[in-house]
């Protein structure tokens, strides 16, 4: 994996290799990604195999996979590259069909769009990769990739299911997440939606125990996203989150004295 190229100018650009085996797929995608200057298209496949030479050549920052080819598709793709160690780039994984949301998500897919490709949701995407680039590439989820016997385990991605729509988060997105009713919800900075878990023991159990903490029997939250610890009646606490509506969630009493270590209150 490599960062993100400069032009002469300083401008960063995102190069980029396009692989369908649909022609019209991928013409179609060219011509929307014409509209964003930053975006340079290294080169085009239309089978799996052209994939993996274009990747081993070209180390393009992002990579548009189609998931369903003939021979070699879109995500024996991903397995082959990481059987043989080669750096990986980012995947957004591209088809008409939503059922392999989650088989993308456990690659730790970039992110996944349904065809036809709608232009504010490539925006989307780009918008991601383009903060992905910008950070170390020891800290990225495609070092987290490359790695993934230290990570067993602990869940980079998360599919939340939203009107219709099965949208892969960055868990460090994640706010927070809450049970009613036998449901899961999953607020984080670029959605919300249902959670695909039964417990929220059992989403806890997925992610990374430094980051998130369950502050009440009915909240999970990502304590990077706290903006403010509220005072409450008797002695308890409120924290006030990082989301647009700035919930404030209870900190049961039993957490009390866990939430006083964490921020030495």
């Amino acid at each position: 994996m490599i960062t993100a190229k400069t032009t002469a100018a300083g401008a960063a650009t995102i190069s980029a290799v396009l692989v369908d085996d649909e022609k019209l797929a991928r013409e179609e995608l060219t011509y929307l990604l014409k509209d964003f200057g930053d975006v340079e298209i290294a080169g085009t496949g239309e089978n799996g195999l052209d994939a993996i030479r274009l990747i081993e050549n070209l180390e393009p920052d992002v990579v548009f996979l189609d998931v369903q080819m003939p021979g070699l598709d879109g995500l024996a793709v991903i397995r082959k590259l990481r059987e043989r160690n080669i750096p990986l780039p980012y995947f957004i994984l591209a088809t008409a069909y939503d059922q392999y949301a989650v088989e993308a998500f456990r690659l730790e897919a970039l992110d996944y769009l349904l065809k036809p490709v709608e232009k504010e949701r490539l925006a989307e995407t780009l918008d991601r990769a383009r903060r992905y680039l910008a950070v170390p590439e020891s800290e990225t989820p495609a070092a987290a990739l490359s790695e993934e016997g230290s990570t067993i385990g602990v869940r980079n991605k998360l599919v939340v299911r939203s009107n219709n729509r099965n949208l892969i988060i960055d868990v460090r997105d994640l706010i927070y997440a809450t049970i009613d009713d036998g449901m899961i919800t999953a607020v984080s900075t670029t959605a919300e939606g249902l959670l695909n878990y039964k417990t929220l023991e059992e989403l806890q159990s997925n992610l990374d125990g430094e980051s998130f903490w369950r502050a009440h029997r009915s909240y999970l939250v990502n304590i990077h996203r706290i903006r403010e610890v509220v005072p409450w009646f008797n002695s308890s606490f409120q924290l006030r989150m990082d989301d647009k509506k700035q919930t404030e969630i209870p900190v049961s009493r039993v957490q009390t004295k866990r939430l006083r270590t964490l921020f030495r209150l």
